[in-house]
């Protein structure tokens, strides 16, 4: 069978999301993906906040690994992160919409790198994520 990239990320993604328990249960959703790109959303919850009321940086980096896993898995190949850096820009606060879009840098060979950049409802910089994947084997569906 001959896929096109994008049914290639759709199935890859659809694959992925059907055992994606974490992202689910913090409320993530998954809004679109294509080759090398994903983007996701979070409604920002009073359970996703911390001490200062303000969203954990720990959910911004699960929202923003997310989107970075599901770009990175969008070739069907089987692809794992190998190093992640985030820098929190502003605050996530209670009742915001966050969104990250995941882009692809590079890829070559086994490696890749991905830069997320999450926002708020008004398109204002949260954090600026940076991937480091690796494919090892496996495929997300049989192709």
């Amino acid at each position: 069978m001959t896929l096109t990239d994008q049914k290639r990320a759709d199935m890859s993604a659809a694959a992925m999301w059907d055992n994606d328990s974490a992202s689910k249960f913090l409320g993530i959703e998954l809004l679109s993906v294509g080759k090398g790109i994903a983007e996701m959303r979070l409604n920002v919850k009073a359970q996703h906040c911390n001490g200062h009321n303000i969203c954990h940086g720990g959910f911004i980096f699960t929202l923003a690994d997310s989107a970075f896993a599901f770009a990175c898995n969008s070739y069907n190949e089987t692809t794992v992160a190998h190093h992640n850096t985030i820098t929190f820009v502003n605050a996530g606060q209670l009742g915001d919409v966050l969104v990250a879009n995941a882009r692809e840098v590079s890829k070559s060979g086994r490696n890749g790198i991905y830069d997320v950049d999450v926002t708020n409802q008004n398109a204002m910089l949260i954090a600026s994520f940076r991937g480091c994947s690796r494919t090892i084997k496996g495929q997300n569906f049989p192709e």
